[in-house]
């Protein structure tokens, strides 16, 4: 299964992109949670503000986006501790087919993080790389 899209060898700029795996994710996570896009979430990073990152080290097809934290989804309520409630914090998965981001908002919400403090980034790595944004890779 191919939840991010992949580059093509020899074809700078261009992907694969698979749409056939996952269900498509709500626009808003849950209420009073702020629904981003690329350009927020680059401003965001730009002011030092953090993003998150809840892919499960499996799903996370080693790459990335630079200057993000990692997460994951299943330590996600037990390191709460970590995340400043006094910023806004953008958390992100594989994309728009991905699950992982919207459980993890909600797992967060029900162990009474603040919802003005969740921002959701729903397009996740699917979006970022398809788009041609840069990428780190993480390793994996």
């Amino acid at each position: 299964m191919q939840m991010i899209p992949r580059y093509i060898s020899d074809t700078k700029g261009l992907v694969t992109v698979d749409v056939t795996w996952g269900e498509i994710q709500p626009i808003q996570a849950a209420e009073g949670v702020q629904t981003i896009g690329e350009c927020e979430i680059i401003e965001h990073l730009e002011k030092g503000l953090p993003v998150v990152d809840v892919r499960a080290p499996g799903t996370r097809h080693g790459v990335g986006i630079p200057g993000t934290s990692a997460i994951p989804l299943s330590d996600i309520v037990d390191r709460m501790d970590e995340l400043d409630r006094s910023k806004p914090t953008v958390f992100f998965c594989n994309g728009p087919q991905c699950p992982q981001s919207q459980k993890a908002i909600n797992m967060l919400l029900e162990a009474g993080y603040p919802a003005e403090k969740i921002w959701y980034y729903r397009g996740g790595m699917h979006d970022w790389i398809t788009l041609g944004l840069p990428v780190t890779e993480n390793g994996e």
